[in-house]
């Protein structure tokens, strides 16, 4: 695929921001990323540069903490993850570009309305919310590149801490999005747009190690949850137009 000048440098920059988000928080790189992505480069292609991206940096934080993962918590939340990566599969490949930008607009402004909020409910505690929280979060992985809202609410209910979730978050990462590009395979991009995404990567990973040490988690959490918010809204106004 090729695209201008322009445009790979928009990616370059989108793909910064939210490898630095997600290096700083433990997720955040879709919500953030996400939603420009699926803009420059359509649905499948920017939902599927967010799964690689965000599983690289993830992968990139956990040799320093992978000693804090909980495998026995972790397990139920990547085999249901697993089931439904598939179906979310299924939807970004079926579902016309206009209802899947509304669609992808909907669950990016849905979720961190509620990650935002701290949503509490019954559900989403003990094994059973952990199998409902994996499950929402592999089909909303696979289908709209978010599926780490729905582990993060699993997380406040479960009462982690935020340096304990963290590492699990990048662990889950990992397996989830390799999952979801073995369904999906690789984006589409030219050599000049791989260049500039593997530089963003690496420079966004050292940001958000620099920032983790200068800003507060509240205020991070806060400005990631803004822009994942003025994303998703964005992009749900541009599916909305593309009806007509």
């Amino acid at each position: 695929m090729d695209h201008g000048w322009i445009t790979v440098l928009l990616l370059g920059c989108t793909v910064l921001a939210g490898a630095s988000v997600q290096r700083l928080t433990g997720m955040g790189f879709a919500l953030v990323a996400a939603p420009v992505l699926v803009l420059l480069l359509g649905p499948n292609g920017g939902v599927t540069l967010s799964n690689l991206a965000a599983g690289v940096i993830s992968a990139v934080g956990l040799p320093g903490s992978w000693r804090q993962v909980r495998l026995t918590a972790m397990l139920p939340l990547i085999l249901a993850a697993t089931c439904t990566v598939p179906a979310g599969a299924w939807v970004a490949a079926e579902v016309p570009e206009p209802a899947l930008l509304i669609g992808i607009g909907l669950l990016v402004s849905l979720a961190s309305l509620l990650v935002l909020r701290g949503a509490r409910a019954s559900a989403l505690r003990g094994v059973g919310g952990a199998l409902v929280a994996g499950a929402t979060s592999g089909f909303m992985n696979s289908a709209a590149g978010v599926g780490g809202p729905a582990v993060s609410l699993y997380a406040v209910n479960t009462g982690w801490t935020a340096r304990q979730f963290v590492p699990n978050a990048q662990f889950y990462g990992v397996v989830v999005n390799a999952v979801s590009l073995a369904t999906k395979g690789l984006p589409g991009l030219g050599a000049s747009a791989w260049c500039l995404v593997a530089a963003a990567l690496a420079g966004g990973a050292v940001i958000g190690r620099l920032l983790a040490e200068r800003v507060a988690e509240d205020r991070a959490r806060l400005v990631v949850l803004g822009l994942a918010l003025a994303g998703g809204l964005t992009t749900l106004v541009k599916g909305v137009s593309g009806l007509g």
